[in-house]
């Protein structure tokens, strides 16, 4: 059985305030976009093995064990005793880039395990589930538009569609660190909450739409402001870095040419429209 996880960025991304816990409470919204891994299980017929993970595309460091679509089998065998797997992964949702491309494949693997066994799990038992694997991996349950506070991980539906808009994405040769990020952030209150934001025509969206991570991100990676800035300079209606980085994405009307623009080698480059996931 073969599924294809998708990637989101976020429409914006204001931190509101720090916890007492050490973490940030946040709000953005997540948006789905048809940049898309491949995922496929099999039954396993191989003595007392549990599960064999493939993986092609993308290189994926660390050990088979923490990837987040073994983490999520073991979730619902350690309640439901599912017979062995043979799960292969393409990657090609760039890694480290804020585009929830491991939280995709989790989320997704949930749902094929539901559906290839019959578990007969409702979507939102699922989402409890994704929960456990990580804070924005419930949002790929259901995989439309959403508000997302707390720490990304309280959920409500917005009525937003960019069906027919162009997307470019690019994911320069760059890693930004989630932690270092978060650790240059001042947070506060936008005067506006992205609910009313996105209410607002797309053509004034660049006046009130905001990711905070870029004001730390962009002084320390430099060529990251530079892919914003190129996309603005091509005709953008809004550009953004999403998470907090490094990829950079630029939303266009459906008519615009988007030119062929070297952001280096080793950059990954998307250039497609958006729909309905």
């Amino acid at each position: 059985m073969l599924t294809f996880p998708n990637a989101k960025i976020n429409l914006g991304l204001n931190i509101t305030e720090k916890r007492p816990d050490g973490y940030h409470n946040l709000e953005t919204i997540f948006y789905p976009i048809p940049v898309e891994d491949a995922l496929e299980i099999n039954i396993l017929n191989e003595g007392n093995t549990k599960f064999r993970l493939h993986q092609a595309g993308l290189e994926i460091a660390g050990e088979a064990e923490n990837n987040l679509v073994v983490k999520a089998y073991k979730l619902l065998d350690a309640e439901f005793n599912l017979p062995p797997v043979d799960i292969h992964l393409f990657k090609r949702i760039p890694l480290g880039a804020g585009l929830g491309g491991g939280s995709a494949d989790g989320a997704f693997m949930l749902k094929l395990l539901n559906e290839k066994f019959g578990l007969g799990l409702t979507d939102e038992a699922l989402e409890d589930y994704a929960a456990r694997l990580g804070a924005d991996c419930a949002f790929f349950i259901k995989n439309r538009p959403t508000y997302a506070e707390g720490i990304g991980n309280i959920f409500s539906p917005v009525t937003l569609s960019l069906e027919g808009y162009q997307v470019w994405l690019v994911k320069p040769d760059v890693f930004v660190s989630t932690k270092d990020a978060f650790a240059k952030i001042k947070p506060h209150r936008p005067a506006l909450s992205l609910k009313q934001v996105i209410e607002l025509p797309i053509e004034e969206w660049k006046g009130h739409m905001v990711n905070d991570f870029e004001e730390s991100v962009f002084p320390q990676f430099p060529a990251i402001e530079a892919i914003k800035e190129e996309m603005y300079r091509q005709g953008a209606i809004y550009a953004s870095m999403s998470g907090s980085g490094s990829s950079v994405y630029g939303l266009f009307k459906a008519d615009a040419l988007l030119p062929d623009v070297d952001f280096g080698k080793k950059a990954f480059i998307y250039k497609g429209k958006l729909g309905d996931m």
